[in-house]
């Protein structure tokens, strides 16, 4: 994985991340280190992973010693096999019957149905019907961090006795979420977010309600965001999580809404690909020398209008002329990191700031290292909002005036000061003190250096005085001009479009050109 590569000359076996493989096509296109690449967890369907599969249909015939195996628990099977023209080995997995039973949060087939019953009395009655049933845990499937704080809390004044509530979603700290892995007497009820589907695996779980919701991500390209909309999972999301309950005895699967419901339901989740931003995919490309991105066969092909979408970003960025990149643009492509924050590093150079927007790239592109538990969260902002202020370390100043990314700044240069100062121990208790994330906080550190040394491979120069805010802010600005906005001094009431100049447009939404067009030029 990255910043823990112990591969040596003797290593027979390697096991990365898909990104990593993906670093590794710039200077191996042909993948000759390797004879046998084997693809797991490919339902999950991310980006890097729909890249590779593309690209080993494009490397296979030109490398027919080349082995690939593709595994995984929910795949679509006759879409991959077809695509690859492969054969398909099942392999039944030591698991036990689970029994479903659909019952709907209101039920228009029982005629005593209460049209006034909401999802938390649902998730009640279940956990109610479910200990009836005999000894075991139960995993709640639920959308996200307030849904569960929600239910949490209603079932808490059900009274359920011997039985513990234990939320488990990302925000929680380390040591909140390993509490699912603790022994514990009685029951516990676990609400989870999708993150107990695939990436964790609770144990001791007998029973599942599943809500049938998730959040999922999914790229607007009218907003130019990425949203988490709550939608209904597919088929193959809510087998999986059934799934859950039939690890180590029989199972009961309770899912809040009816059998019709899920039989209309899509097969399968659609994959990174049709809901996400292109414009990485469409650099990577380019960069790679494989022609156009809409004759790349993808096991999936993207929408044509994403794809020009993800084109119009990398020109806002500056990275494209025409379909060539441009110096921005290969600066772009040898840096780690979404071109968003790419353009924001090319900038800082130009500016005189890179020291500083690293620190603030590095902190974008990883969880948040500053924890915010449930029963201490005004501690939790208190301790937080110093770094918002006026901040001094290393015998200098910067004033973050309640900026979010200065406040990232000084955040890093406190840790820097108390790394050096206290031992490892004393350390790790500072920081928990402080609600700062141990793990997260590593995290920032080691991709800060990695971005350090790859922008130092792209010919960037970190600046050895401390920069001016307003041209930090300016660097940050350079990567979101499509999300910079124009204050409106018209009229507060009424029709103001007769005010309106006429070459004003009624979309207030700037591209942001004219305020960073002398500093950031596209070329």
């Amino acid at each position: 994985m990255r910043f823990t590569d112990h591969v040596g000359e003797n290593t027979l076996v390697k096991l990365m991340t898909d990104g990593i493989l993906l670093a590794e096509l710039t200077g191996d296109k042909m993948l000759r280190q390797y004879d046998t690449l084997i693809i797991d967890e490919a339902h999950e369907r991310s980006l890097n992973i729909d890249f590779i599969l593309g690209y080993l249909t494009q490397l296979l015939p030109r490398r027919p010693d080349l082995k690939v195996i593709i595994t995984s628990a929910t795949i679509d099977v006759d879409r991959f096999a077809k695509h690859f023209d492969a054969p398909v080995v099942e392999v039944s997995g030591r698991s036990y019957p689970v029994e479903v039973r659909y019952r709907p949060v209101v039920d228009l087939d029982d005629p005593d149905h209460d049209p006034d019953r909401d999802q938390l009395d649902a998730i009640g009655d279940a956990v109610a019907e479910l200990q009836r049933e005999g000894g075991g845990d139960i995993l709640v499937f639920l959308p996200g961090e307030r849904e569960i704080r929600d239910t949490t809390d209603a079932l808490a004044k059900r009274g359920f006795t011997g039985t513990e509530l234990l939320p488990l979603y990302a925000r929680l700290s380390t040591a909140e979420q390993h509490r699912v892995f603790a022994p514990h007497p009685g029951r516990r009820v676990v609400l989870a977010t999708n993150v107990a589907e695939t990436s964790l695996t609770v144990p001791g779980i007998r029973y599942v309600i599943d809500t049938g919701t998730a959040r999922i991500s999914r790229y607007s390209r009218r907003l130019k965001v990425q949203r988490l909309p709550i939608e209904k999972v597919s088929q193959a999301s809510a087998n999986q999580r059934a799934g859950r309950c039939g690890r180590v005895a029989d199972g009961i699967c309770i899912r809040l809404y009816s059998e019709d419901d899920f039989d209309a339901r899509p097969e399968f989740t659609d994959p990174e690909i049709l809901r996400t931003n292109l414009a990485s995919v469409v650099l990577q490309m380019i960069s790679l020398d494989l022609g156009e991105l809409t004759e790349f066969p993808f096991v999936e092909p993207p929408d044509p209008r994403a794809v020009a979408d993800g084109i119009a970003l990398l020109q806002e960025l500056g990275a494209l002329d025409g379909r060539k990149l441009t110096a921005v643009g290969r600066a772009l492509a040898a840096l780690p990191v979404d071109p968003r924050l790419g353009r924001m590093l090319v900038e800082a150079d130009r500016g005189g700031c890179l020291r500083e927007v690293l620190v603030i790239a590095a902190a974008l592109s990883v969880q948040d290292p500053r924890e915010r538990p449930a029963e201490q969260r005004q501690a939790a902002d208190a301790k937080h909002a110093r770094f918002a202020g006026e901040w001094t370390a290393g015998g200098s100043t910067l004033d973050a005036g309640g900026s979010d990314f200065l406040a990232f700044v000084n955040l890093w240069r406190y840790i820097g000061e108390q790394r050096e100062e206290l031992s490892g121990n004393r350390f790790r208790r500072l920081l928990r003190d402080e609600f700062l994330h141990y793990l997260r906080i590593r995290e920032w550190q080691d991709l800060h250096s990695q971005l350090r040394q790859a922008a130092r491979s792209a010919g960037l120069t970190a600046n050895d005085v401390d920069a001016d805010p307003d041209r930090i802010h300016m660097a940050v600005l350079s990567g979101l001009l499509s999300q910079i906005g124009l204050r409106d001094d018209g009229p507060e009431r009424g029709d103001r479009s007769k005010d309106r100049p006429k070459d004003r447009p009624k979309d207030r939404r700037s591209t942001g050109r004219e305020f960073l067009a002398p500093a950031a030029p596209a070329s």
